[in-house]
């Protein structure tokens, strides 16, 4: 196999399977909308064993799994990477939980009551990141900021009604 361009490890276009997820809070739409743009901007992205992209992401969740559809420029499969949401379960209910004291908070919080939410937020969302990477190794190799935005539309498709 040649050596790949590190430039084209990278996602160009990522599509999320929303079907069934319900309707979302504007907060929710935000957080989803800037990890979209920021994912996009810049990324690293590699699956193992194939040797350049861009690549074409789809997300979906079915049957209690995340769904890696990864294809090409032309929408030719490229491979598809399953990962069992059961791992996810208690840091994804974590999070939401202290997401939804956040975006509370930041109504009308004090600066410092804020902050401290936040940072714990923060450390929920890093420690989600970790295990995604985790879950990935041996099959894509992603960097620390790709797995933090990946952790956030995974969130996000967790949504159900």
């Amino acid at each position: 196999m040649s050596q790949p361009n590190k430039d084209n490890l990278r996602i160009q276009e990522i599509k999320l399977d929303e079907h069934s997820v319900v309707r979302r809070s504007a907060d929710v739409e935000h957080e989803r909308a800037v990890a979209i743009y920021d994912l996009i901007e810049e990324n690293y992205f590699a699956p193992v064993g194939h040797d350049g992209g861009p690549f074409h992401l789809h997300l979906s969740v079915e049957e209690n799994r995340l769904i890696f559809d990864i294809r090409d420029q032309a929408e030719a499969e490229v491979t598809t990477v399953t990962l069992p949401l059961l791992p996810f379960r208690r840091i994804v209910k974590d999070y939401f939980a202290v997401c939804e004291v956040y975006f509370e908070a930041i109504k009308t919080a004090s600066p410092s009551k804020i902050e401290a939410i936040d940072m714990g937020r923060r450390g929920l969302h890093n420690d989600g990141s970790d295990l995604l990477r985790e879950r990935l190794d041996g099959k894509i190799d992603v960097d620390f900021d790709t797995a933090r935005r990946l952790f956030t539309l995974l969130c996000v498709l967790h949504i159900r009604g």
